[in-house]
């Protein structure tokens, strides 16, 4: 197997209807995604679909000049979504007042979308999103942060608006996904959102990606160990891990559907096997040529590539699947 470069995977994922408009939205042309999204059959592929096509407008003026256009329900909640996708990437740069400004009106934006189409849940769960950039200091944050969750013992937060994309889209995957990263930025630990995590892995129906919610829950301690000497497969070993690593595999890689599994979710499952010293030929399969960076840069030791890590990891997997000959066979 030939060693796969970083520009070999590509957002859309296996999403081949998707391939042709992300294409254009980057060069600012945003027709395509108005008739891709109108044709979008289910809410968790526009959640998908339309996370991906505003992650690359949001470095271009695409959705811009569609508004100046037309201003139909698609372009409010493509609006929404590039305002957040800003947002975010001004805070990650550590542009403060910049990305106060800009999460100002990606609220103002998700609300008014969640009025065009209100059985959409895509402007609550872009709303959602917002909720890692309020303080970690429970008093500081506004007032839909701050909320009580449903299940006892999980601080309180933006429950209000999980439970608004919940109930349109039960455990949208990004959704939930969201609540976890809240969570992850509030508390000094990862603890509450391993409990998160587990808590949703537990409610979700069989096929949904809240399945493997947990081995991200999971990563991110291992990112965040005390002990640098502890190496994936200590870390993967232990029976709470591997339970919820085979739960992924039996509850949602047996079940989803084939068309719409996410790459991150099969590799994170694949990782996850691989390191706790389960079977994971058929998913390191499934992967195909959508291998992700994360979480394989994760678990790579010093001055190894990600790259090669997940490589080696594909390579023992089918060496050690594949059938014994019989004896006597030539």
């Amino acid at each position: 197997m030939a060693l796969m470069r970083v520009s070999d995977f590509h957002p859309a994922g296996f999403d081949t209807e998707l391939r042709p408009a992300l294409e254009d939205i980057r060069i600012g042309r945003w027709r395509s995604t108005r008739d891709l999204l109108d044709k979008t059959p289910s809410w968790a592929q526009r959640t998908f679909r339309s996370q991906v096509l505003a992650s690359a407008a949001a470095q271009s003026d695409a959705v811009e000049a569609w508004g100046r256009e037309s201003r139909d329900h698609q372009y409010r909640m493509m609006w929404a979504r590039v305002l957040v996708q800003r947002a975010l990437h001004a805070h990650s740069r550590g542009m403060r007042h910049e990305a106060l400004l800009l999460a100002d009106a990606a609220r103002q934006a998700c609300d008014l979308a969640s009025t065009f189409v209100p059985d959409d849940p895509v402007p609550w769960v872009a709303w959602l999103a917002l909720a890692p950039l309020d303080s970690p200091r429970l008093w500081e944050r506004r007032p839909e942060n701050q909320e009580r969750c449903w299940e006892p013992g999980i601080p309180p937060g933006p429950w209000g608006l999980l439970w608004q994309a919940h109930r349109r889209d039960p455990f949208n995957r990004e959704a939930w996904h969201r609540g976890m990263h809240a969570l992850l930025a509030y508390e000094d630990s990862t603890h509450i959102a391993v409990r998160f995590s587990q808590w949703g892995a537990q409610l979700a129906p069989r096929g949904s990606a809240v399945n493997v919610l947990p081995l991200y829950t999971h990563l991110e301690r291992f990112r965040r160990r005390t002990n640098r000497d502890e190496t994936p497969r200590l870390h993967w070993a232990p029976s709470a891990i591997s339970f919820y690593t085979l739960r992924g595999l039996e509850e949602w890689f047996r079940h989803a559907d084939v068309t719409t599994r996410s790459p991150l979710d099969l590799n994170y499952l694949a990782q996850a096997l691989h390191h706790g010293g389960h079977p994971a030929r058929d998913v390191f399969e499934a992967i195909g040529s959508c291998v992700t960076r994360t979480p394989w840069q994760d678990v790579a030791p010093d001055g190894r590539h990600w790259q090669e890590e997940f490589l080696q990891a594909h390579h023992l997997q089918l060496r050690e699947s594949r059938p014994t000959r019989p004896r006597g066979s030539m």
